[in-house]
């Protein structure tokens, strides 16, 4: 059971949304994290740490390290995937951003973006010099989530719609929770660490594309550890940072109540069970992964080749490609957030890949050819369920078909969602499979089993660098 706040859900209209969160962060126990979050906290350790690997070779994550090897402070915390020590901002920087540069890692929907690639960086840094344990840390991670998903369930449509990039924005705010209940901040601390983080909150949709998109999520790692080292100190922060008469809600996402998301805070079923977290099988943008999934399938039980289509249709629920900005790509990472380029890999690969988001790749005669063929809608209605409608409209003659036949599948439940997750097996196999595309000797098997099997009482920081760089 989540002890009581010290309020009632009653009384919520009339306390501010920092100090309700403040008093969630203060009061709820790590002991009080079940064995199905913790197992979900070790999956998308796994998970993250496996986007982290397939970022490791963009030309962006060496240009990161060696800005981050420029900052001088102790060496704490780990980068994960050299084992090189760097002070605990700098190696949460280095981790959220090459854990975010391959697209590859989780979702969770209410945010409209990626949580753990903000919250483990800094939770991970934070626990090499704070001892703490994994227990501890998965707790903490759930805290995060929480925050994070009740935020997005109050703001995230209309935030992203103006042109936010929630995991920075809402992944600041979400992981200056989740350290102060790692350090088991006071209340007024908390409150501090929060209104500090909502100072860092900027990350925009115009990265997108580009280095800084991945660069966003390392500084929000980065920033929250800033953030609730200042509020530790003593440094303050406006109480009504969050939701005040010139806070965030009010600026970044046109005033929506914060209230009523936050009201029951601790006393219903955790976000982590309730959202869960949506494991990524393609390595781009989320928003193209049911059209993705619908294509793959029309394309395996039609036996469709890109000779065949006349024209594709994707039509999907209300605000869900938002974050698709490019319909012409030029490079890899433009083609990570471009609906026509995920159909065209699709369509002609068969599969859709880490090797598929490369210059070379996107620039191909017949990717080129096929993406004026591709268009996209959104339906009008409610933005949640998501779900994404695929029509392939057939030459005349393919496959026996009349100029104007068609095929058609839509996809609501998608595969590795938290409607549908994949089993730890696979897990497993996409770490490998990050691995090999990092040119890396690491066996994944022994890696993904030690970090799924982590023990909740061990200390987190030599748990975690015992299985990624065992002593020899």
């Amino acid at each position: 059971m989540n002890p009581p706040p010290a309020w009632s859900p009653a009384d919520m209209p009339a306390v501010g949304a920092s100090a309700r969160i403040a008093e969630f962060v203060a009061t709820w126990p790590a002991d009080a994290l079940d064995d199905a979050a913790l197992h979900t906290g070790r999956r998308a350790l796994l998970d993250t740490y496996a986007a982290a690997v397939a970022g490791s070779r963009e030309p962006a994550a060496a240009l990161v390290m060696r800005y981050a090897g420029s900052m001088v402070s102790a060496p704490t915390a780990m980068v994960w995937t050299s084992g090189r020590a760097l002070s605990i901002e700098a190696a949460a920087l280095v981790n959220g951003t090459i854990g975010h540069l391959a697209d590859y890692d989780d979702v969770t929907s209410p945010m409209r973006g990626h949580p753990s690639v903000v919250l483990l960086p800094a939770l991970a840094s934070l626990a090499a010099s704070e001892g703490s344990t994994v227990r501890q840390v998965f707790a903490a991670f759930a805290v995060g989530m929480e925050v994070i998903a009740r935020l997005g369930r109050a703001v995230a449509v209309g935030h992203v719609g103006r042109g936010w990039h929630s995991t920075q924005t809402l992944g600041v705010i979400g992981a200056a929770a989740a350290c102060c209940h790692l350090i088991a901040a006071d209340r007024a601390t908390t409150i501090s660490a929060l209104g500090l983080a909502v100072a860092q909150a900027a990350g925009t949709r115009a990265n997108f594309g580009a280095m800084a998109k991945a660069f966003q999520a390392g500084q929000a790692a980065a920033a929250a550890l800033r953030a609730t080292g200042l509020a530790r100190l003593g440094f303050t922060a406006g109480a009504d940072a969050l939701d005040g008469p010139s806070g965030f809600v009010r600026l970044y996402c046109g005033g929506e109540a914060l209230a009523p998301a936050l009201a029951d805070m601790g006393h219903t079923l955790l976000e982590i069970h309730r959202s869960g977290l949506d494991v990524k099988l393609y390595p781009n943008c989320y928003a193209t992964h049911r059209a993705v999934q619908a294509m793959l399938s029309l394309r395996r039980e039609h036996g469709i080749g890109p000779d065949d289509v006349a024209a594709v249709e994707v039509v999907t629920s209300a605000a869900a490609q938002a974050p698709l900005v490019f319909a012409r790509p030029r490079t890899g990472l433009e083609g990570k957030f471009s609906m026509q380029y995920a159909m065209a890999a699709a369509l002609i690969d068969g599969a859709v890949t880490l090797a598929s988001f490369t210059d070379r790749q996107v620039a191909r005669p017949a990717v080129q050819a096929l993406l004026p063929r591709v268009t996209t809608t959104e339906a009008d209605g409610a933005p949640l369920p998501r779900w994404a409608r695929v029509t392939v409209r057939l030459r005349a003659g393919s496959g026996g078909s009349r100029a104007g036949a068609s095929v058609s599948r839509t996809v609501e439940t998608l595969d590795g969602s938290a409607a549908a997750p994949v089993p730890d097996h696979r897990l497993i196999a996409k770490l490998t499979a990050c691995l090999t595309h990092a040119g890396s000797a690491i066996d994944g098997e022994r890696v993904g089993h030690g970090l799924l099997s982590l023990s909740p009482d061990a200390r987190f920081a030599t748990a975690f660098r015992d299985v990624l760089w065992p002593r020899r």
